[in-house]
């Protein structure tokens, strides 16, 4: 669902405030109402934040997972612009604390985030699948992940020569990440989001 206003630059959207809590997405200037999602959509990000927190931890890594709270600017398609607010974002330390004092977007000449998920739903498939996946690689972010309850998938997208291979994973397969080998997770465990 696209909000009915005029399109917005890259600047005006960092200062749109509507008076409400909702969030925004900007997608080719129009800003993009982010659904809440259901219980299930915020338990698996919550547990892959969890998830991801411990494995970095214990491996010693300068990461820091993020649900929801860094949008990621896409480069111009056109004439109008694109900052995408993923699930999760996996990110140095480092450059989240360089977004304290300013809007906690990574810009296009930052680095990207080491790994990016979504989790989809119903009115987010179409672009989880397609036009972020593009957005993404063209960003080089070098793994995502599309989190897919509702057809009981997980898939790792890893970034190889500017496009993304993807490997599917369901039910007891464990799920097999460049960014995180020590993993050890099913794909049912992040799709229920239980251990």
């Amino acid at each position: 669902m696209t909000l009915a206003t005029k399109k917005l630059t890259f600047a005006e959207y960092l200062k749109y405030n509507d008076g409400t809590d909702r969030r925004y997405e900007l997608v080719n200037g129009e800003l993009i109402p982010m659904s809440l999602g259901t219980g299930l959509h915020g338990a698996i990000i919550r547990f892959l934040e969890r998830r991801f927190e411990a494995v970095i931890a214990q491996a010693g890594h300068p990461w820091i997972p993020l649900p929801a709270l860094v949008g990621v600017r896409s480069p111009r398609a056109g004439r109008w612009d694109t900052s995408r607010i993923p699930d999760v974002t996996v990110m140095l330390v480092e450059q989240w604390e360089a977004l304290a004092n300013r809007e906690a977007v990574i810009e296009l000449n930052e680095s990207p985030p080491i790994l990016v998920v979504e989790v989809v739903s119903e009115s987010t498939k179409n672009p989880d699948y397609r036009s972020k996946r593009s957005e993404y690689a063209v960003l080089n972010i070098l793994e995502y992940w599309i989190v897919d309850p509702l057809e009981e998938v997980v898939i790792v997208c890893t970034l190889v020569e500017g496009f993304y291979n993807a490997v599917e994973f369901r039910g007891e397969d464990c799920i097999i990440s460049s960014t995180f080998p020590e993993l050890d997770l099913t794909a049912a465990q992040v799709l229920t989001a239980q251990t």
